[in-house]
């Protein structure tokens, strides 16, 4: 997709999570131009927040890579685009892949996350990879906005997930078995409103560094994706109108990206063919923007 100078149409939706089948245009969650390969064939993958945004992305290119995927969503907010994502891996999905599976589950709570990690291997087995992917985040112009109440849904949802998940999951998990995290841009470079999601993110490549050093005895690799701006249900579902109209236009490219562009990183990161020696590293598909960490 070419740089450029790139508007939205004006929207705005008014609770969270978002509804990718409301949003103009639609995210893209494929390519034509994408070729796969069986880089995950046989491989049973658990991805949280995967109905819609990148998470949809990368389950469909996970299926389309001979993947059994797995995902979650939040029950009566996500069932929408739930049903299509489960609809669009069941169209992807090889021939020798497991039927995929949609979980509704608030994954901010250890009990929840034990019992999708539960209810996983009681289908499949195992958990080859795991990507944590479920996020929220909120606008506030000043700290005095953010009570007790939203700091800990937003912690929740976006890290305290990332290590419940894991901490059921890497007992099913073998050598060979990759963890991927979503962090962000904004992890390196803040944001000055939102200042708790970024908090969060920052906590997120914390996270992984430290996991990667736990988890490397065992042959099993962490690693990070760091998105940029990419059009998603989370930004017309935070942002104000006029911001939404212009969103992307400040990095190199001069554009939001799309999910499609950013799901091959968490391929490349997921296949032992392409990543077998990295291990603690985060990818960095933002649309130019220099990050030095």
């Amino acid at each position: 997709m070419a740089s450029g100078k790139q508007n939205f149409p004006p929207q705005k939706q008014d609770t969270q999570p978002g509804k990718e089948y409301l949003m103009n245009p639609p995210p893209q969650y494929s390519s034509p131009d994408y070729k796969p390969s069986n880089k995950l064939q046989g491989k049973v993958a658990v991805i949280t927040g995967g109905d819609s945004g990148i998470g949809r992305a990368v389950c469909n290119l996970f299926s389309l890579e001979g993947a059994t995927v797995i995902f979650t969503y939040v029950k009566e907010q996500e069932d929408i685009d739930a049903k299509d994502t489960l609809e669009i891996i069941r169209k992807a999905k090889t021939a020798d892949a497991k039927d995929p599976m949609a979980i509704a589950v608030d994954v901010g709570y250890e009990v929840n996350c034990k019992r999708v990690v539960d209810e996983v291997v009681d289908a499949y087995g195992r958990i080859d990879i795991l990507v944590n992917n479920a996020a929220e985040q909120y606008e506030s112009e000043s700290l005095e906005e953010i009570d007790e109440t939203r700091l800990e849904r937003v912690f929740r949802t976006n890290i305290f997930s990332h290590f419940f998940m894991t901490k059921h999951a890497v007992k099913h998990m073998k050598e060979g078995s990759s963890i991927i995290n979503t962090t962000s841009v904004n992890a390196y470079r803040g944001h000055a409103t939102l200042v708790d999601y970024t908090s969060t993110k920052g906590a997120i490549v914390a996270f992984t560094r430290a996991l990667a050093l736990q988890l490397v005895s065992k042959g099993i690799r962490v690693n990070g994706v760091a998105p940029g701006p990419i059009w998603t249900p989370l930004i017309v579902a935070t942002m104000k109108v006029e911001e939404i109209v212009e969103f992307g236009s400040e990095v190199p490219m001069k554009r939001a990206g799309q999910p499609i562009e950013v799901a091959p990183s968490y391929v490349f990161l997921a296949s032992n063919q392409c990543s077998s020696y990295i291990t603690g590293q985060v990818l960095h598909p933002n649309g130019g923007t220099i990050v030095n960490a």
